[in-house]
């Protein structure tokens, strides 16, 4: 069973049991649902923060195209 997630790369079944394994033994039971609620809070922001800048780059893109038009 060597299944990798895409942002993982070349990490087996094996390896991400025993990294969620260390991290339940690091933080507690209680408290992994608060730092997987932290964990995507920020992907969220960074995903919209990318978006934000991918809109304003095609904004002045579309600006220059009708200056140049």
């Amino acid at each position: 069973m060597y299944g990798t997630l895409l942002f993982l790369g070349g990490i087996g079944g094996w390896e991400l049991l025993l990294i969620l394994f260390v991290v339940l033994l690091l933080f507690g039971a209680k408290r992994i649902p608060d730092l997987a609620r932290g964990l995507g809070k920020g992907l969220r922001e960074f995903k919209e923060a990318t978006n934000e800048i991918k809109t304003d780059i095609e904004k002045s893109a579309r600006i220059e195209d009708k200056k140049e038009g």
